[in-house]
């Protein structure tokens, strides 16, 4: 069984960085393929960012050249690191962990509780 624990969401003016972790519990980070989404009231949740065993990644376009996703061995975690934010950046942010790769699919098995993250205009 693996746990899913998101942290780093907060408020932020347009233009300003916050970085998502998402802590890994019950076994290695390694064996997984990781992904954050991420969600708003009355919308379908939308693949942000997807890691591969192998290193490769997959962006949405919408975040491509802003977002950065990256995994700490170590700490068993995998971060989002998200710069020059925007206001339809707004969302709850969910990281996911899956053992086959589902890209920036909503099939990974196992998802975290979320982090809320707001940019203000």
């Amino acid at each position: 069984q693996v746990q899913l624990v998101e942290s780093g969401g907060g408020s932020v003016q347009a233009g300003g960085s916050l970085r998502l972790s998402c802590q890994v519990s019950g076994n290695p980070i390694s064996g997984y393929y990781m992904a954050w989404f991420r969600q708003t009231p009355g919308k379908e949740r939308e693949g942000v960012a997807a890691l591969r065993l192998d290193g490769i990644t997959a962006y949405a376009d919408s975040v491509k050249g802003r977002f950065i996703i990256s995994v700490d061995t170590a700490k068993n975690t995998v971060d989002l690191q998200m710069n020059s934010l925007k206001p339809e950046d707004t969302a709850m942010y969910f990281c996911a962990a899956g053992v086959y790769w589902r890209a920036l699919g909503n099939e990974y098995r196992y998802w975290g509780q979320g982090t809320q993250v707001t940019v203000s205009s």
